[in-house]
């Protein structure tokens, strides 16, 4: 993964795109600090379709999917169903 300063990364990116997408992740510093990468297409859909869960999977799991808050059933009767 090659190293580009944010000065560099600004005035050349038509290179740094050029080399993400030849050699693959760049990554931008800036003040010496890592601060961003540029990661090729195909590369960041792959990530991103890995990091969702299907509904499939969301459905199968074990664990509540929210705090579903179900009061209490009261004790009143019901009114009796009249023929129309």
């Amino acid at each position: 993964m090659r190293h580009w300063p944010v000065q560099d990364a600004k005035a050349r990116f038509s290179e740094m795109l050029e080399a993400c997408a030849a050699e693959g992740a760049q990554l931008v510093t800036k003040r010496g600090v890592e601060a961003a990468v540029l990661i090729p297409v195909e590369e960041w859909k792959r990530l991103n379709a890995r990091s969702r869960p299907t509904l499939k999977d969301l459905l199968l799991q074990d664990e509540a999917r929210g705090d579903l808050i179900i009061p209490v059933r009261g004790k009143g009767r019901r009114r009796a169903v009249t023929a129309l």
